[in-house]
């Protein structure tokens, strides 16, 4: 883990204090079908953190494409992005706080990924963010995730195995068929933190490895005491929520969350479609 010393001198710009932090998932909850932000949420997010509350978003994304989907929202706190293994400034995008794989481990993946017939999409950092892969081994489903991402700054096709493996590597996609994938996720998920799902939009089965020490819970706690917050209040949807709902005081699951998330929730709110987090935080939220 890398921890900028630096941050703990940082002035987010709250005028008064305020115990409270809420986070909340971007996929699902705070963003809606079409994968944006609405004007409603918008307003009302701006409007309260203008006034004083903490707010954040904890999210798969990068901050790239996070940026995008709510770039209505104008809050001023660091957002946590690629489900806790990169914090980073709102403003500058510089990164705070990080966890990487180490080079052993980003090889013996690499390796075992490719050789079970699996092309990973290889997120790294060497100055700047870049995402690599195979660009004549992908499969049609991966396929269609890099198309939507064409001109991305970020995107780097490569020829050979050996350039998946430069910078310094902090996460793995696979999108692929799930027969094949399954028993990847069964070999790695007690050694690394892995998430198995059929994303919201697509409907195809993705594969995603990162750290084992790196989470949405444990960078929600290091923001928290960033922040200087006694207490947590959290929003989500799908099952990487799973961990940020358990080290919260209140945890919210909006409709359409998973079965498995509402059984650990506080309660159940709205639909995402309904904007239902800025409505919560509306009527309920303090700053």
């Amino acid at each position: 883990m890398h921890f900028a010393g630096k941050i703990a001198r940082k002035s987010y710009g709250h005028k008064y204090p305020v115990k409270t932090l809420y986070v909340s998932d971007l996929d699902g909850t705070l963003l809606r079908g079409n994968a944006r932000t609405s004007d409603y949420t918008n307003h009302v997010i701006n409007e309260l953190t203008e006034k004083g509350m903490l707010f954040s978003y904890a999210t798969a994304r990068s901050i790239a494409t996070a940026s995008k989907a709510a770039a209505g929202l104008t809050s001023h706190i660091p957002l946590i992005t690629y489900n806790g293994v990169l914090v980073r400034d709102n403003v500058t995008h510089e990164i705070l706080l990080s966890h990487f794989f180490s080079k052993e481990d980003a090889a013996e993946l690499t390796g075992t990924l490719l050789q079970c017939g699996v092309s990973p999409i290889v997120y790294a950092y060497d100055g700047k963010e870049h995402f690599s892969y195979l660009k004549d081994k992908m499969s049609p489903q991966a396929g269609e995730f890099l198309a939507a991402r064409r001109g991305d700054e970020r995107d780097r096709p490569v020829s050979c195995p050996e350039q998946l493996l430069e910078g310094e590597i902090f996460y793995f996609t696979c999108i692929d068929e799930t027969e094949k994938m399954r028993p990847l996720y069964e070999r790695y998920r007690e050694r690394f933190h892995c998430f198995f799902y059929s994303e919201i939009y697509s409907g195809n089965t993705f594969f995603e490895l990162i750290p084992q020490n790196a989470s949405k819970a444990a960078a929600v706690l290091q923001l928290k005491e960033l922040l200087g917050a006694n207490k947590l209040v959290v929003f989500g949807d799908g099952e990487n929520d799973l961990d940020m709902f358990r080290i919260a005081d209140e945890a919210y699951a909006v409709s359409n969350a998973s079965d498995q998330l509402k059984a650990v929730s506080t309660g159940v709110i709205g639909s995402n479609e309904e904007d239902s987090v800025a409505k919560w935080l509306e009527a309920y939220g303090e700053f």
